[in-house]
């Protein structure tokens, strides 16, 4: 047994998961510590991966090296490709797990990680030493030393469980709560905050009548997270469905609103905007006389089901009794109703970029800690720290992805600059570069990044360089090569669009409205040779007319990223006094003394700092 290591990551969520993974692939000594071995990576609310932001996220950190996307391709029961009808900056990937094999999975991924050491306890306390981090104390009372710690302890940090008025403490239905670390943090200097969430109830298959829902089936042609070679497609899918709530179902709610915990008083926590419960609906929507539910299930070898849209903390009987209002419900029986969870969390504007804090060197914060909400933004967040806390023990400088890099660099980036005043969940809206920053070019974006620093592999780099170069030579191709009138004017005839009245380049073709790589392959003989010589992959192809297609737009987005990435590379001091600035407005020097913005770029993005100020910043720099 070691008791000394050069990285602890507490907390075996998808966080945690992540963080330990990269940082024992990046060579450190990593222990992960955990208090159920069983449930790595658990599922703790919905059995699905990605959706709109948060599947680019997932690409992002398959294209980094990490594991969530293969984890996910090999557990998918169900793939569908989200706003298909949009252009492809709004393209997102979404996945139903099998939520027993998904965890399963991520163990069998961690014991098999070299340099990786497993324990399972709960961490009751930091050990430092003159503010730096030297290990973790257990409730065994086991110590073990490190050089770093990474804090990924998601809803469990003083976690209190809510049905009704009943309370309980726990992280999540059947798992006690953390205590002890909170506070200590406290203790050393750190702001602490509630934070909220909520799950429905479980429902049991078996008395549901499917034939009266709406059934969702997945993608015709799935497809999948990873760019590896390593996973392939889902082949046998599982259907969901569709059911939805009526007036006498919100009846039924509202005579529970006076046992509501939301209502009453009795949670304190803020609670996330954009996934509400049920009984937050019926009073922000009170006009509103039905509202869509989702009936998703969580495994091939089980009959539980979750109801995506039914969020609640009201009592337990309250919610039986409004489920079997539901058309295709009315004979429900539940494994378990929903409830509401209060916990701890950190604001993030404590947080380096690095994900390291301010007040203690050496230690990191990921996760739900840091006030965010889903399996991905705690996933990316991990991966993130466990890279830059590797990275701090070599001597090297931090791994700061920027804006218009990634939608990693975009969630870290608004967590420790802007902070959070609720749940924070991705978007594509949060991102101002979004046609950068598809999920079909995550792997050129940043596995070259992620192989600089030694995680992404070197099959890895070469899968991703052998796209890259496959993408540009096509486009090369169409650029060159001429179509005549006759040999498509019986497609172009058919996806009603004008025929040609000379020669064109295939280029000029694309840029037509309705018109494919994959219709001219069926007409041009030169095409089809070319891509079968070349073999060009489907994935290739599709980047390269997309390429194509939006050239103007990328062009122009890259320009007004290039022109902002000028002020990320005026550096501040840490240590720069804003009170000497009497130009700067008072609101401005409080909030850059308390955040220390390390660049004009992030000091621009400080909510209460305006342009004005900025301009004080850039003369006083001298630019």
């Amino acid at each position: 047994m070691e008791f000394e290591f050069d990285i602890i990551v507490i907390g075996g969520g998808h966080a945690g998961c992540e963080a330990a993974a990269a940082a024992a692939n990046m060579g450190c000594r990593t222990l992960l510590v955990t208090m159920d071995m069983t449930k790595f990576a658990q599922m703790s609310c919905n059995p699905a991966i990605g959706g709109v932001a948060k599947g680019q996220i997932v690409r992002e950190i398959d294209a980094m090296g990490g594991y969530t996307g293969i984890v996910t391709d090999r557990s998918t029961i169900q793939f569908r490709m989200l706003n298909r009808s949009k252009g492809p900056a709004m393209w997102s990937p979404r996945a139903q797990c099998d939520k027993a094999r998904f965890s399963q999975l991520w163990r069998r991924t961690l014991e098999q990680t070299p340099n990786l050491s497993l324990w399972q306890d709960s961490v009751t306390g930091l050990l430092t030493d003159d503010r730096h981090v030297t290990g973790v104390r257990t409730r065994m009372g086991v110590v073990f030393k490190s050089k770093a710690v990474i804090l990924t302890a998601g809803t469990f940090l003083e976690g209190l469980m809510h049905v009704g008025r009943s309370q309980a403490e726990g992280g999540r239905a059947g798992d006690s709560a953390s205590h002890g670390l909170s506070a200590q943090l406290a203790e050393l200097g750190f702001e602490i905050g509630r934070m909220k969430t909520g799950t429905p109830a479980r429902i049991d298959g078996r008395s549901v009548d499917f034939s009266r829902l709406e059934e969702q089936k997945g993608d015709e042609n799935p497809g999948k997270f990873s760019y590896s070679n390593d996973t392939e497609p889902v082949k046998n899918q599982l259907p969901c469905y569709l059911a939805y709530t009526s007036e006498a179902v919100h009846d039924l709610l509202r005579t529970g609103f006076a046992d509501s915990p939301l209502f009453n008083g009795t949670i304190k926590g803020i609670g996330p905007r954009y996934c509400p419960s049920i009984e937050d609906k019926l009073r922000t929507f009170a006009g509103k006389e039905s509202h869509q539910l989702f009936l998703e299930p969580e495994g091939t070898d089980t009959n539980e089901y979750y109801l995506n849209g039914f969020s609640s903390s009201l009592p337990w009987e309250v919610q039986i009794a409004a489920l079997q209002k539901i058309e295709g419900f009315e004979n429900v029986r539940i494994f378990r109703p929903g409830y509401a969870i209060e916990y701890d969390y950190f604001p993030p504007t404590q947080l380096y970029h690095s994900l390291e804090t301010k007040q203690i060197d050496g230690l990191y914060f990921a996760g739900q800690v840091n006030g965010t909400t889903g399996y991905e933004e705690a996933a990316a967040q991990g991966l993130m720290a466990g890279i830059n806390a590797s990275l701090k023990l070599r001597g090297d400088e931090p791994l700061v992805l920027r804006r218009d890099e990634s939608y990693i660099g975009v969630l870290i980036d608004d967590l420790v600059t802007k902070g959070v005043d609720e749940p924070y969940r991705m978007f594509t809206s949060r991102a101002e570069y979004r046609i950068l920053l598809r999920q079909d070019n995550a792997d050129i974006r940043l596995t070259p990044v992620s192989h600089k620093i030694g995680l992404a592999n070197d099959e890895r780099y070469r899968n991703t360089m052998q796209k890259k170069s496959s993408v540009e030579s096509l486009i090369s191709f169409a650029r060159r090569q001429s179509v005549a009138p006759a040999e498509i004017e019986s497609y172009l005839k058919s996806v009603d669009s004008t025929p040609l009245t000379q020669s064109r380049k295939i280029y000029d073709v694309l840029l037509r409205n309705k018109i494919t790589f994959s219709g001219l392959i069926d007409h041009l003989t030169s095409l089809k040779n070319y891509i079968e010589e070349n073999r060009c992959t489907p994935e290739a192809i599709e980047e390269a007319e997309i390429q194509i297609k939006y050239h103007g737009y990328i062009e122009r987005e890259r320009h007004i990223a290039d022109k902002m990435a000028r002020l990320e590379n005026i550096p501040i001091r840490p240590d720069f006094n804003y009170h000497q600035l009497n130009s700067l407005s008072i609101e401005s020097r409080q909030k850059l003394t308390r955040i220390r913005p390390a660049t004009i770029g992030q000091a621009s993005r400080i909510p209460g700092v305006s342009p004005a100020d900025i301009n004080v910043l850039l003369v006083y720099f001298g630019r």
